[in-house]
């Protein structure tokens, strides 16, 4: 469904609302895991469009964030949620970054996304550890 039709409401008691017949913006037709612990790999998956990572978000340096390039590894690496790569970019300071969306809403960090540092391995808080690749018809 479509996030109009099915908006993040941050409650975990909430009934499901999903409907396949209703809003339905998308349809997933299947998916590619790509190379865990590479950002080269990632890079080129986010080359075909977004994709699934997974991240640790319980940590108050990710809960807290933002603005700017999260490079702390105090954001840890015990995955927990799940968010959407959307791409990377440069800062002249910081380096490169991965661009994910959030579920949290728009309030939260950067417009409700995070710019995570590029690091080699499982990445900070993680993001590397098990991207997937959708496939969808739209």
């Amino acid at each position: 469904m479509t996030e109009d039709s099915y908006p993040y409401t941050a409650v975990d008691d909430a009934d499901c609302l999903w409907e396949s017949h209703n809003n339905t913006g998308i349809t997933v037709t299947s998916f590619d895991a790509v190379q865990p612990d590479s950002a080269d790999a990632l890079k080129a998956a986010l080359v075909n469009g977004p994709t699934s990572v997974n991240i640790e978000a319980d940590k108050l340096v990710f809960q807290m964030y933002s603005s700017g390039v999260l490079d702390s590894t105090n954001c840890g690496t015990r995955i927990d949620h799940a968010v959407l790569a959307v791409g990377w970019g440069t800062d002249a300071t910081a380096g490169d970054y991965w661009i994910v969306k959030n579920s949290w809403g728009t309030s939260w960090g950067n417009e409700g996304y995070v710019w995570i540092a590029i690091v080699d391995g499982i990445g900070i808080c993680g993001v590397q550890s098990g991207p997937y690749q959708p496939f969808v018809n739209m």
